[in-house]
């Protein structure tokens, strides 16, 4: 700091207070033995005063803004009643902000405004003048204000795409390949998708995704603007608008990492993409194109392997379902279907169980379209329609593989699923999805697909209907009074009521997505017993089957939801918009 010079006396080291320091005193928002003390540690820490001061709650941001406005006869500004712009933003690097904690707020021909909470930081002045030749004035602002309006400022250029800083070498270079299906060489080194914005652009779009915990990105070209949203715990929420211009540039970025072919834009493709974090993650995204009325439409799935390593006691379970669901694992033969709409974590079901299987002494086999989760150890085949390799073809290659477990990624067809019974039949455990609303509709789905009944009964052992609920953010949910009435028509039992449970509503914070954090499932776990079996060879439908799984004690999805409510996991509105009564 340039106003305060070291002196000697009595042969002790001491700090001589001037500029800000003893106008700060002056003003009576410390005394000298504060301020040398707060000095002194300012200086040891290497930070500024003013961030010293305030990080430590010796004075507050907007009293030493308005000290330091009166010392230097600078204007004080609000930063909440202000918007910076972007362009004069670029024009600083990224490091030099967060290094000096300093705003560039707009540019006047050569000269450039800087918003600043300590003006004795000279030496910041003088790097920003080095490496902009522009001349520097300032305006002084509140600390804490200002560390926010930087980060969100940064954040703003780089969805508003012009200029990533050129500290984001990082973005440009992170380890990217795609699929299987080979590419043209001489697309991969176009112009037009090798341009390093748009590399740094895409990447970012990426990873930030990744961090959020993100399942799916959506990029969408429309007449006048070009959207791009994330689904987060199973909402979408829009996070860029780069300039409609850019579509094409980026859509053509993303086709050439998951290997798929830029130049045809009139029927949909699939690709993947596989990105290297580090030497121990990667994260896949499984890509789809679609070509709409201005352009192509992108919705890239994120593939985290790590989320079939949780372990079934993270999937939300309750402890008898699971009970449920290892013992017929742990069976040699017979066929576990688990079925629910898209997104609602069939597949994190499914790979949770194979990775229990997954053992020296079990072959594994799995068809999927496309295969979603990569696991050493297991056979996995994408399905691929256009040369033949169809569901039921592969599942006759799997029968002549000497297999014990079989995964089929889903029965769409008659002949799949009679293929799949004959092996749940003949002495293999045979998993696969459907998509039906419950479990009781699971069998019924069967009939009509043509499977006969019969074939159904002595197969199909257990069904696993879910869906995903987003739980609670816990730093923020609140209790809520619900008259025992309301409760009672909700579906809740006189026994939950009695205990006098709480009912917890979301709140919002800086730690969650509108009171919510996180996704758990909701299940109903159904054994196919005898008397159910019964049922389905009489003819019985959905309901007489549900009825006969109530009186078994089997919760069904609605009931599973008002447990996770009266645990305080969820909220009583998430459950009603997953569940129905």
């Amino acid at each position: 700091m340039n106003d305060n010079a070291l002196s000697t006396a009595n042969g002790t080291s001491r700090l001589t207070l001037g500029g800000l320091a003893q106008r700060l005193v002056q003003d009576g928002l410390l005394d000298e033995l504060a301020m040398q003390d707060a000095l002194a540690k300012s200086k040891e820490k290497r930070i500024s005063l003013v961030t010293h001061l305030v990080a430590a709650n010796l004075a507050t941001a907007r009293d030493i803004a308005i000290s330091a406005s009166n010392e230097f006869g600078v204007p004080l500004l609000d930063l909440d009643a202000v918007a910076a712009d972007l362009d004069a933003v670029r024009i600083v690097s990224e490091k030099l902000m967060h290094k000096h904690r300093v705003l560039p707020l707009m540019k006047r021909g050569k000269r450039l405004f800087l918003a600043v909470a300590d003006p004795t930081n000279l030496h910041a002045l003088d790097e920003i003048r080095f490496q902009t030749s522009m001349s520097i004035e300032f305006v002084v602002v509140e600390d804490d204000k200002l560390q926010l309006a930087v980060s969100k400022a940064i954040e703003q250029v780089d969805v508003a795409m012009p200029g990533l800083g050129e500290d984001d070498f990082d973005l440009e270079n992170l380890e990217v390949t795609g699929g299987d299906d080979e590419a043209d060489p001489e697309a991969l080194g176009r112009d037009d998708v090798e341009d390093a914005p748009i590399v740094r652009f895409v990447n970012k779009i990426l990873l930030d995704a990744i961090k959020k915990g993100a399942s799916d990105i959506h990029f969408e070209p429309y007449e006048k603007l070009f959207r791009i949203r994330t689904r987060i715990d199973g909402v979408l929420k829009e996070v860029a608008l780069p300039p409609v211009q850019l579509a094409v540039k980026i859509v053509a970025r993303l086709k050439v990492m998951s290997r798929l072919d830029i130049a045809e834009r009139r029927v949909p493709q699939d690709g993947r993409i596989k990105m290297r974090l580090s030497k121990n993650r990667a994260i896949d995204f499984r890509v789809s194109t679609c070509p709409t009325l201005f352009g192509e439409k992108v919705v890239t799935r994120i593939l985290d392997p790590s989320s079939a390593m949780l372990g079934i006691d993270a999937l939300g379970y309750e402890p008898a379902q699971r009970e449920i669901y290892l013992r017929y694992l742990a069976k040699p033969q017979g066929m576990i279907l688990v079925t629910g709409p898209t997104g609602s974590g069939k597949t994190v079901s499914l790979y949770t169980g194979l990775n229990i299987l997954n053992t020296e002494d079990c072959n594994i086999s799995t068809a999927e379209d496309p295969a979603e989760i990569n696991l050493p150890g297991i056979n996995q085949v994408n399905v691929n329609n256009k040369v033949g390799l169809t569901f039921a073809a592969a599942l006759r290659a799997f029968l002549r593989q000497d297999p014990d477990v079989i995964m089929v990624g889903e029965i769409r067809d008659l002949e799949t699923a009679e293929i799949a019974i004959k092996a749940a039949q003949t002495g293999h455990l045979v998993l696969s999805t459907l998509h039906t609303n419950d479990a009781p509709q699971t069998l019924t789905r069967l009939v009509d697909m043509g499977v006969k009944p019969y074939a159904i009964a002595t197969s199909v052992s257990l069904i696993i209907a879910q869906r995903l609920a987003r739980k609670l953010c816990s730093n923020c949910k609140q209790p809520i009074d619900v008259p025992v009435e309301a409760l009672r028509q909700e579906g809740f039992e006189e026994s939950d009521i009695t205990m006098g449970f709480r009912i917890f509503k979301a709140v919002g914070c800086s730690q969650c997505t509108d009171g919510y954090k996180g996704r758990m499932g909701l299940y109903q776990v159904m054994p196919v017993t005898e008397s159910i079996g019964r049922i389905i060879m009489q003819g019985g439908g959905a309901i007489d089957i549900n009825d006969e799984a109530t009186k078994a004690g089997i919760w069904n999805l609605r009931r599973s939801g008002l447990n996770k409510v009266k645990d305080g996991v969820t909220s009583l509105e998430e459950v009603n918009s997953v569940t129905i009564e």
